[in-house]
């Protein structure tokens, strides 16, 4: 009998052990994207608020599995979110922000990278630095 239950605690162990190497891993092909959410300027806030809940949007955006790498207030524009998307995703943010925030916002959308740590590397390297 112990033998028997010794078995059973292994394959369960053996099962869980699986699921959780899978669960919550971030992808591999993550890129990052920003989304510019224009301000309709004949709008006030009031009304720009009122027309993102009535359409769902604090509850759409950012899509589950999107991170948010920032969110910033670009006064006079709007905002300027910039996300992390694994790549099997991006028409999930798409879809979010067409039937959520269009009315409220005009949208514009850029594949973004971060230069921060390159700048860096070649301020290190400045000797180093080619640029053939």
């Amino acid at each position: 009998m112990t033998k028997l239950f010794m078995l059973f605690v292994l394959i369960l162990t053996s099962f869980t052990s699986l699921a959780e190497s899978t669960v919550d891993k971030p992808p591999k092909d993550s890129v990052l994207l920003t989304v510019f959410l224009k301000h309709d300027h004949s709008k006030n806030l009031n009304e720009i608020q009122e027309i993102l809940t009535e359409q769902g949007f604090y509850e759409a955006f950012p899509p589950k599995g999107v991170s948010v790498v920032s969110w910033y207030v670009m006064m006079g524009i709007g905002q300027v979110v910039t996300l992390e998307v694994p790549a099997h995703q991006v028409r999930d943010v798409n879809l979010a922000i067409e039937k959520t925030a269009w009315k409220a916002f005009t949208t514009e959308y850029y594949p973004t990278y971060n230069l921060y740590p390159v700048y860096q590397d070649r301020l290190k390297n400045k000797a180093k630095v080619s640029y053939k």
